[in-house]
């Protein structure tokens, strides 16, 4: 009843301003108010049936809730299974999702960005929520923000309790107020949280236990493992990452800067509903393409051949990770397209042994063989050694200092991957998974080479062995081109592999992609400036 009374006063209070407003209107400009837009009332006529829509849901998904309950079950199943000392009758799981932060000195807000590890147990993306799961009753209890009636009057009606029970796959639902209530009543629980930083009454902060290490592992365990939805979730980011990619590859005309590139893939990813990327863009042009997480994103392609672009659109919280290099001429120089054959035959080589039991290391170990290989071939690595031998010393550490990959979901690098940052041997200090490949792991494969004069000085000048290696005159001539490195998200499948990213990475059809742009006049291009 309360409800609907302030409902009503809202409405009216709102109701009465909008006729004031339009009388003022017609008072200060009577010739605009006494003139409606003509079309008015009128339907607007798509005539182009191939344009994105932003709300577009997958088939597959089309009537399925983000499966909450299911990946609790998963977290209760590897925490018990991890500390058998826990009891399922006493034992729970209380976190409080993200809100909304304001900017220092003024009245703005930061983007929102939801607890990854809230949203994988509850699908929910609303600020200031929080959720409950009992293990004794496999129950599920959603909190929504209590109702702020001042942002009501800004911002309009929040979901309510039956609107979220249709959204969202949950048992029970209460307002923010009733989780005091609610975790009192499970007397001689264990109710753990991931931390307390959203949990603000010293009283609900004692009943919880945050930062428990064995929670954490049941979490990372349990995301590592993408179920059928969280797969399609994948393979829409994916999709609207490669129409981005082929945007950006077709646009060379009113691409003058990389800052333009940037533009150019977020603008497609936005209209196809996908409201943020998964990181920040790299695009970077010539020399800049040996920086391995380029974000200043501002030089002129003026004298440039080269460029890389590492984007990933986010769908529904889920991202993509996609990398594409192509030549801005629309045609490959030699030295170029000697470098990019070498990593596509790097990332192939790789892709062909993907499959459950498979231990990562061993991927990686391969791909910097087959760059050793390529390198020899050209004459970057002297002929007098042998690939063993460069092998041994890493100096291939040099070229590709990174790891072949890393797990993908709810983050870029995703959770799970057990990597070892404190491993001595430079080719595992930076690889981010240390595990042998399982069933429906999303990983990217994604190997490299790079010309920058930094890695350079600190895997190669530094050690005299692997220095001597290396013929500075003949590398002198791949200065230029930054770097290649070419990235795709991958399935593990029971048989095998499956790609998700399907732009192209084919060196002769790239070229044609960026020709046909380049041969078309700028007014062809959607821009105004």
């Amino acid at each position: 009843m309360l409800f609907a009374c302030l409902l009503a006063v809202v409405a009216s209070s709102l109701f009465t301003f909008t006729v004031l407003k339009r009388r003022l209107f017609r008072y200060r400009f009577p010739l605009l108010a006494e003139k409606p837009f003509s079309n008015a009332g009128k339907p607007l006529k798509m005539t182009n049936k191939n344009l994105a829509d932003p709300n577009d849901i997958p088939v597959s998904l089309r009537g399925h809730k983000y499966p909450a309950k299911a990946h609790n079950l998963q977290v209760k199943k590897h925490l018990l299974k991890k500390n058998p000392h826990l009891s399922a009758q006493s034992t729970a799981v209380f976190i409080a999702g993200e809100e909304v932060e304001g900017n220092k000195y003024c009245d703005t807000e930061k983007a929102f960005r939801q607890n990854r590890y809230f949203y994988y147990l509850s699908g929910v993306n609303i600020p200031g929520s929080a959720i409950l799961f009992d293990f004794k009753k496999d129950q599920l209890t959603l909190f929504l923000p209590n109702v702020a009636w001042d942002d009501v009057i800004w911002s309009g009606l929040p979901m309510n309790i039956e609107q979220a029970t249709k959204e969202f796959d949950v048992d029970k639902i209460f307002y923010y107020d009733e989780v005091k209530s609610s975790l009192r009543r499970l007397e001689g629980y264990t109710i753990f949280t991931t931390d307390l930083d959203n949990v603000h009454e010293e009283e609900t902060q004692s009943l919880l236990v945050p930062h428990e290490r064995d929670f954490f592992y049941a979490l990372n365990e349990s995301r590592m493992i993408k179920d059928w939805y969280e797969i399609e979730v994948l393979k829409k980011a994916a999709e609207i990452s490669d129409n981005c990619h082929l945007a950006v590859m077709s646009s060379l005309p009113i691409e003058l800067n990389e800052v333009h590139i940037q533009a150019e893939f977020t603008y497609h990813a936005l209209r196809q509903g996908a409201r943020t990327m998964g990181y920040d863009p790299i695009c970077c042009s010539g020399p800049a393409c040996g920086t391995l997480h380029y974000v200043k994103n501002t030089e002129n392609l003026t004298g440039k051949a080269s460029v890389l672009i590492d984007c990933g659109a986010e769908w529904k919280n889920y991202t993509s990770d996609v990398t594409r290099c192509f030549p801005i001429s629309g045609k490959f120089t030699k030295e170029h397209r000697q470098i990019y054959e070498a990593v596509r035959d790097m990332q192939t080589q790789v892709m062909v042994k993907i499959r459950p039991g498979v231990d990562w290391d061993e991927l990686h170990i391969l791909s910097h063989r087959v760059l050793i290989k390529h390198l020899l071939k050209l004459g970057i690595f002297k002929s007098q050694f042998s690939e063993d031998e460069i092998f041994k010393r890493r100096a291939s550490c040099a070229f590709y200092p990174h790891g072949l990959g890393h797990l993908l979901g709810l983050d870029v690098h995703d959770v799970g991957g057990r990597p070892d940052p404190y491993d001595s041997d430079p080719y595992f200090k930076y690889l981010r998974i240390r595990r042998p490949l399982q069933e429906n792991m999303v990983v990217t494969n994604e190997p490299g080479c790079y010309f920058n004069d930094f890695l350079l000085a600190e895997f190669l000048d530094k050690i005299p062995e692997r220095k001597e290696v290396v013929d500075k005159e003949v590398l002198k001539k791949y200065m230029y081109i930054g770097g290649v490195r070419i990235e795709d998200d991958v399935i593990v499948k029971r048989d095998g592999y499956q790609i998700l990213s399907k732009i192209t990475s084919d060196p002769d059809e790239i070229e044609r992609i960026v020709s046909n742009g380049i041969s078309k006049p700028r007014s062809d291009f959607h821009v105004v400036v």
